[in-house]
């Protein structure tokens, strides 16, 4: 079976690099923010949601936009995936999954996503990662990548920078342990049988049958501690 696994290591950029995933962070953010005001515009005057596929359009227009020249510098996978983010909280509301999608604020959860494997390249044995837009940033390698590359997080949090990178690879599906059951039958003139064949005599010459019966693991465990001695 297919199984997806997440693995988060914390970067080691340049301060160059730091730079540039401030500004890609707050490029997403800004996309994030503008497509939900214009989301809200929208409802208020009475008009239908908008759906990614028409936001998205949108995008290489705002890039044109006096003053919003800045965005072309960021990832456009990754401003894309930021509008995705915003369509997939509206649905989760529309579900009543989730509340109503909230303004992102600077330094609270700053996160960008490259969705393209085919844009990333990960070479574990030097401890570094290939990302459009920043180049080969180096990564603390505390443990093995295991699967094929699907997409990758950046994540920004307490000064620190982070990396998920989540793959796919095909496991074994674990197969259930058989299990042994007895069933036991309760009556008068045998205080139990067992599925197996095997009985106990009624309560009252129970005590007797024990004391003629040499102790052992099976008696003592249907015995109660007001009998067994």
């Amino acid at each position: 079976m297919q199984r997806r696994q997440a693995f988060k290591y914390e970067l080691k950029p340049t301060g160059e690099q730091q730079r540039n995933l401030r500004r890609y962070a707050g490029s997403c953010r800004f996309v994030y923010n503008k497509a939900l005001a214009l989301q809200q515009a929208n409802h208020a005057a009475g008009e239908k949601f908008i759906g990614y596929v028409a936001m998205a359009a949108k995008l290489p227009v705002w890039k044109r936009e006096a003053g919003q020249a800045w965005l072309k510098d960021s990832p456009s996978q990754a401003l894309q995936h930021a509008l995705k983010d915003l369509d997939k909280a509206y649905q989760n509301f529309f579900a009543k999954r989730a509340d109503f999608p909230r303004f992102k604020r600077k330094g609270s959860g700053d996160r960008f996503r490259y969705p393209d494997p085919k844009q990333i390249k990960l070479d574990q044995r030097n401890n570094r990662l290939f990302l459009p837009k920043l180049g080969w940033i180096r990564y603390r390698n505390s443990r093995e990548v295991l699967g094929e590359l699907r997409n990758v997080t950046v994540s920004g949090k307490g000064g620190k920078w982070f990396v998920s990178i989540q793959t796919q690879r095909e496991v074994e599906q674990p197969t259930p342990t058989a299990t042994t059951s007895i069933g036991i039958d309760l009556g008068i003139a045998r205080f139990a049988t067992f599925s197996d064949g095997t009985w106990l005599a009624p309560l009252n010459s129970f005590i007797s049958y024990t004391k003629r019966r040499p102790r052992s693991a099976k008696t003592t465990r249907w015995c109660s501690s007001k009998i067994c001695r």
